[in-house]
């Protein structure tokens, strides 16, 4: 189970270091900073980077029967931290602007964002070790079942539109080389 809420913490601290960052390029450049340019595109990267991280290294440790590298809690906690600041660093890549693919993939993200804060709080509710696995005997067996389906159901949607997220993600790379660098 997770033990306090420190990577949502860590998360709000990096991400307020992110925005003060961010205001300070705003404050110099007198502009909110172009996606295609060196710090827009610099913190898209970043944040791309981190979805990346996101959306495999939990995946492969947990999958990951034979080799033991860390807890599955501390996984789980990379997870929601890269989760959270990766997106909203993509957020502020944006420029705040939602047109076309990138519109698409901004919105992809927010939905999966929420999914996970979603999935977040079904997981919590089923009683685990520090390795991350499931304790019997401590909910009524029915309880246990149903957070079960939950969190089984929850993996439905959320996994689908993780997939949705990165192709559209990897559409707009592509199309960002393609016309922005390859055509000049």
């Amino acid at each position: 189970m997770l033990r306090g809420n420190k990577e949502l913490w860590a998360a709000f601290v990096v991400m307020l270091l992110i925005t003060g960052l961010y205001g300070l390029v705003i404050f110099l450049t007198r502009e909110i900073p172009p996606a295609g340019e060196l710090f827009g595109h610099g913190i898209g990267i970043v944040g791309f980077i981190f979805m990346l991280m996101t959306e495999t290294l939990y995946s492969l440790r947990k999958r990951s029967r034979s080799v033991k590298w860390g807890r599955m809690s501390a996984w789980l906690q990379l997870h929601i931290f890269t989760g959270i600041v990766g997106p909203y660093m993509v957020l502020l890549h944006t420029s705040w602007k939602f047109n076309g693919i990138a519109g698409v993939t901004t919105l992809l993200t927010m939905i999966i964002v929420v999914s996970g804060f979603i999935g977040r709080y079904i997981f919590t509710r089923i009683p685990r070790t520090l390795d991350g696995l499931e304790i019997e005997g401590t909910l009524s067996q029915e309880a246990l079942k149903q957070a079960r389906r939950l969190l089984a159901l929850w993996h439905t949607v959320h996994i689908p539109i993780g997939m949705a997220l990165f192709i559209s993600a990897f559409v707009h790379i592509v199309a960002a080389l393609y016309y922005a660098t390859f055509l000049k």
